[in-house]
């Protein structure tokens, strides 16, 4: 599997059962939501850049930590270790392929401080009445490609986010219900094999 694939999609719009014309949450209350979002586990949707669509089980220990379980036929493990990230294929012979995390948007979320009103960090907010959603990019490497957070409120919840890896590929993930505050090992965090490859940073 190609780190496009993982790392971009095509939008799925998500039906959610709430109040109409909720507030639009600000950048200051996203941001600490965020970092208050110290481990969580749940399930995931993701729809592929070609359409197609994988689910499984997502794990996220902050700061630079996550795991993504896909479940079968996919054969795929999905890990950042707080450095790099892997991409694990059962049915390939061959090691995981590797990408430095801060190179990704997904390192935006993972961050240790997350601070959207940083300047030129967000370039998009806006609301539907119902979610807020913020684009945001590394403010000094626009070129890393952008993600699109999609949150609700009462109490604040990320329900999505859409990766667009800087050329035109587009990869969205869509949350479960989200458990927080749980126990994870750091042994979930390890990239089996990642001893024996090599990345460029």
């Amino acid at each position: 599997m190609r780190i496009a694939r993982f790392l971009t999609a095509t939008a799925l719009s998500v039906s959610l059962a709430l109040p109409a014309q909720a507030e639009k949450l600000s950048l200051g209350v996203l941001s600490s939501y965020l970092n208050d979002l110290k481990s969580a586990t749940g399930e995931f949707t993701q729809v592929n850049d070609d359409g197609t669509i994988s689910t499984g089980r997502i794990l996220i220990k902050r700061p630079g930590r996550v795991r993504f379980e896909y479940a079968p036929p996919d054969a795929t493990l999905v890990v950042a270790d707080g450095d790099t990230v892997g991409i694990i294929d059962a049915k390939s012979n061959e090691g995981p392929q590797a990408y430095p995390l801060h190179r990704t948007p997904l390192s935006i979320i993972l961050a240790r401080n997350v601070d959207l009103n940083r300047a030129k960090m967000v370039t998009g907010h806006a609301s539907d009445g119902t979610t807020t959603t913020v684009r945001a990019q590394d403010p000094d490497n626009p070129e890393y490609g952008s993600i699109d957070l999609v949150f609700t409120g009462n109490p604040v919840q990320l329900r999505q986010w859409v990766i667009d890896d800087g050329s035109g590929s587009r990869t969205t993930v869509i949350l479960g219900d989200l458990e927080v505050g749980v126990r994870l090992s750091d042994d979930n965090f390890v990239i089996p094999g990642l001893e024996d490859t090599r990345i460029d940073r």
